[in-house]
C-alpha cells in the first residue's frame, strides 16, 4: 500500500511539473518566441559552457562538504561517492515539493555506503545546518544591499514575500539551535503545543508524536554537537557552501554575457538578484519551485535585462540548474538499477 501511495504521489508530482512547465514555456514564448529562440540558438557557446561548468562547480563543492562530514565516520568514503550522491539527490529534490525528498535519499545512500543510520542522519543534518547558514548569510547581504543601494524599485507584494522568505530561513536555522539547546522549551513544546494539537485532533497519536519529536531533536542535537566540536572545520565548510551558492547564483550572468550583453549586470548585482529569486521561490509548493522561480527571475532580473534576452537567459538558466540536474539524476539512478538487475 505504501509503495502504491508513493507511486501515485510521484505520478501526481510529475504531472503537475509537466503542466506547469508547459504553462511557463507558453507564457514566456507567446509574445516574442522567434526572437527568444534566436537568442538561445546564437548564444556564445563558450559562455554557455561556463554556465554548465558553474553548475558542476556548485555540485562539486556540495560534494566536498558531504565527503568531509562523511569521512569523519567512514574514512573510505570518497569524493566520487559524494558526487554521485549529490547528483542523484538532485532528482529527489527536483520531483518533490519544497525539495523534501532529497534528505531521506541522502540518508538511504549513506546507509548503503555502510554508514550507520544514526550517523547518516547526523551527516545529513550537519549538511543541512551548514547550507542554511550559508543561504541566510547570502540572504542578509542581498537584503541589506537592496535596502541601502535600492537595486530594485519598491514592489510591496514581492518585497513582503522576499522578506518573509528570508525570515523563514532565518527562523529555521535559529530554531534548530534553540530547540537543540533549550530543554525547558522542548518540554513546553512537547507538553503544551503537541497536547493542544492532539486535542484539536490534528495530531492523532500524541505519544507517538512526542517520541518522534524527541528522536528528531536528539538527532539535531548530535549533529550540532559534532559540528561545533571542530569549529574551524565548521567555518571552512560554511565558506565552501558559500562558494557553491556563488557558483549557482552566477550562472545567469554567464548566460547574459553569452548574449553579448556585458554591461547590464555585474557579479554583485547577479548575486543579489539570484538571492532574491531563491528567497521568493522557497514559497512555491510545486516540485522544483516551478512557476515561482521563473516568475521571480523575470521580475528581479527584469530590472537589469530587457526584451528577448531576459526570457532567453531565464530558459537557459532554468534548464541548467533544474532540468539538466533532473536528467542527470534520472540517468544515474537508471544505470544503478540496471546494474542491480544484472548482478
Amino acid at each position: 500500500m505504501t509503495k502504491m501511495n508513493n507511486k501515485v504521489k510521484q505520478t501526481i508530482s510529475f504531472l503537475v511539473l509537466f503542466i506547469v512547465t508547459i504553462l511557463v514555456l507558453y507564457f514566456t514564448l507567446k509574445d516574442n518566441y522567434e526572437a527568444i529562440i534566436e537568442e538561445i540558438v546564437h548564444i556564445n557557446k563558450i559562455w554557455l559552457l561556463v554556465g554548465f561548468i558553474l553548475i558542476f562547480g556548485y555540485w562539486g563543492l556540495k560534494a566536498v562538504v558531504i565527503q568531509n562530514l562523511s569521512k569523519k565516520i567512514q574514512d573510505q568514503f570518497s569524493f566520487k561517492q559524494a558526487m554521485e550522491m549529490t547528483l542523484k539527490t538532485n532528482f529527489f529534490h527536483a520531483v518533490t515539493p519544497f525539495a523534501t525528498g532529497g534528505q531521506p535519499y541522502q540518508i538511504y545512500y549513506l546507509k548503503k555506503a555502510d554508514i550507520r543510520l544514526s550517523d547518516a542522519s547526523n551527516i545529513v543534518i550537519q549538511n543541512f545546518i551548514i547550507y542554511q547558514i550559508a543561504l541566510v548569510m547570502l540572504g542578509v547581504i542581498a537584503v541589506l544591499s537592496n535596502h541601502f543601494l535600492g537595486l530594485f524599485p519598491d514592489n510591496n507584494l514581492l518585497k513582503y514575500l522576499v522578506t518573509l522568505g528570508f525570515i523563514c530561513n532565518l527562523i529555521v536555522i535559529i530554531g534548530l539551535f534553540v530547540l537543540t539547546s533549550a530543554k525547558k522549551l522542548n518540554q513546553f513544546v512537547m507538553k503544551h503545543v503537541i497536547g493542544f494539537l492532539a486535542k484539536l485532533k490534528i495530531i492523532k497519536n500524541r505519544e507517538k508524536t512526542v517520541k518522534k519529536f524527541q528522536e528528531s531533536l536528539e538527532e539535531f542535537h548530535n549533529g550540532k554537537k559534532l559540528l561545533l566540536k571542530d569549529k574551524k572545520n565548521f567555518i571552512r565548510l560554511i565558506i565552501v557552501d558559500l562558494f557553491a551558492l556563488i557558483c549557482q547564483y552566477a550562472i545567469p550572468l554567464a548566460l547574459l554575457f553569452g548574449t553579448g550583453d556585458y554591461t547590464s549586470m555585474n557579479l554583485f548585482t547577479a548575486l543579489v538578484a539570484s538571492s532574491y529569486v531563491m528567497l521568493l521561490g522557497s514559497f512555491v509548493p510545486i516540485p522544483g519551485g516551478t512557476g515561482g522561480l521563473e516568475y521571480g527571475f523575470m521580475v528581479f532580473y527584469g530590472y537589469f535585462i530587457t526584451s528577448s534576452s531576459l526570457s532567453a537567459v531565464m530558459l537557459l538558466w532554468r534548464f541548467i540548474t533544474y532540468y539538466f540536474a533532473l536528467i542527470l539524476g534520472t540517468i544515474l539512478l537508471t544505470i544503478r538499477k540496471k546494474k542491480k538487475i544484472c548482478e
